[in-house]
């Protein structure tokens, strides 16, 4: 780190905040200029908070020269996290995108479920998406079917082969959706919920970690740290849109740009959800070709039988016929894109 002191930085002063630096195994660097002098720091952070420093008088600025999420760094792995499930499936690095598809909640009407996975099977989806618990702003909304919801996707799961990613919202129901889907889905709500975080670091299941709605990447792959800190280090990181000025034409501002920001500082696979990154369903098949465009490692599309009858969300959600569309050229790019990175290669 670097500390920048006062002008008028006494001597005394700066003796303390080297003293303190070096009682915990910091290298220290001195620069002192005819105004301002500098301190650089050598060291591990994790032992002196920046903030602790920040705090001694005589201090005017502390900048960190690494960043603070350690494991999910680029710093500390250089080659990419690749996810790989027992039937060959594979999240992150040059492997093909995957594609997340199925209605935001599980529904009773199961028939309608196995349509759309047996849709998304068909149009080359390797992962059923769905909530059986639903964190919901209001408390009128539909909650979603919890235990019974699971059981639904495991009936879909068997019928169609289909990997499933589901939602966790308490450290409680762990155990239970693990037993059924494949990856563990957190909540952009529960982004910051590191009680949750820490739970599931000690789970042998994938986790995607959905961006917060007002979170800034640092936040975003600090969240991801706390999983992988607590021991899992298999973790996909979603990004679902963030709150914009502009409500009225979509619901949230898809921050594509944080794609290649996160695969520049961190080894860890990146989906985009552009159903809820828009909430519009005409924006999900410009905004999925982009995100693809961009480097995403995978998308996470909204698909329902019936979407005008959806019990949640049905206005960002695809019809399975406008989904069977767009996959026609999500496909073709996808081939372009293998096509690219296998040329990139040799």
């Amino acid at each position: 780190m670097i500390i920048i002191m006062e002008p008028g930085a006494t001597e005394e002063q700066i003796n303390k905040v080297v003293k303190k630096l070096e009682d915990n195994g910091f290298r220290i660097n001195m620069n002192l200029g005819d105004v301002l002098t500098v301190i650089a720091a050598i060291g591990d952070k994790r032992l002196v908070q920046p903030q602790s420093i920040a705090s001694f008088e005589g201090v005017r600025e502390v900048k960190l020269i690494q960043e603070p999420f350690k494991l999910a760094s680029r710093e500390s792995k250089k080659e990419d996290t690749v996810i790989e499930f027992p039937n060959g499936v594979k999240i992150g690095g040059k492997n093909k995108p995957v594609i997340m598809a199925g209605p935001c909640s599980v529904e009773a009407e199961y028939n309608g479920l196995l349509e759309v996975a047996k849709v998304a099977k068909k149009c080359g989806a390797q992962i059923l998406r769905g909530g059986a618990f639903k964190p919901r702003t209001s408390p009128y909304d539909f909650q979603g079917l919890e235990e019974k919801g699971l059981e639904l996707l495991k009936r879909a799961k068997d019928e169609t082969g289909l990997l499933i990613i589901t939602e966790v919202m308490d450290t409680t129901d762990i155990s239970a959706i693990a037993e059924v889907a494949d990856i563990l889905q957190v909540g952009a709500r529960n982004m910051q919920n590191f009680k949750l975080l820490k739970a599931l670091g000690k789970c042998e299941k994938p986790v995607m970690l959905k961006r917060g709605a007002a979170a800034t990447i640092r936040e975003f792959l600090l969240a991801a740290e706390h999983i992988m800190y607590a021991g899992n280090e298999q973790v996909i990181l979603c990004e679902r849109g963030i709150k914009g000025i502009d409500s009225t034409y979509t619901r949230n501002t898809l921050d594509l740009a944080a794609v290649p920001i996160i695969h520049k500082y961190s080894h860890l696979p990146v989906i985009v959800d552009p159903s809820h990154g828009t909430g519009r369903r005409y924006l999900i098949e410009p905004m999925s070709k982009a995100a693809l465009i961009s480097g995403a490692n995978g998308l996470m599309i909204e698909v329902h039988h019936d979407p005008d009858h959806a019990s949640s969300d049905g206005a960002q959600s695809l019809t399975i016929a406008q989904f069977e569309n767009m996959m026609n050229d999500i496909n073709k790019l996808i081939g372009r894109l293998d096509w690219d990175n296998q040329h990139e290669q040799q």
